[in-house]
């Protein structure tokens, strides 16, 4: 698990907005509601929780300094 500052990467921003298997769930409706992973995948959901914790963005604190 890592902790302190997540080192931004563009490509896998962009990838994850334009992959092929977001674009066929999205267009198909299977998407679940906000809040629902921990249904879907509870171990990855608990990962994700424990590291949005323990890590955090430089474009956050970009944004914060420049409000």
């Amino acid at each position: 698990m890592k902790f302190g500052m997540r080192k931004p990467s563009l490509r896998r921003r962009i990838s994850a907005r334009t992959s092929i298997k977001r674009q066929i769930v999205h267009r198909a409706g299977l998407k679940m509601p906000r809040g629902y992973g921990w249904l879907r995948n509870p171990k990855r959901y608990v990962y994700n929780k424990v590291y949005q914790r323990v890590t955090f963005d430089i474009f956050k604190i970009i944004k914060k300094l420049f409000k």
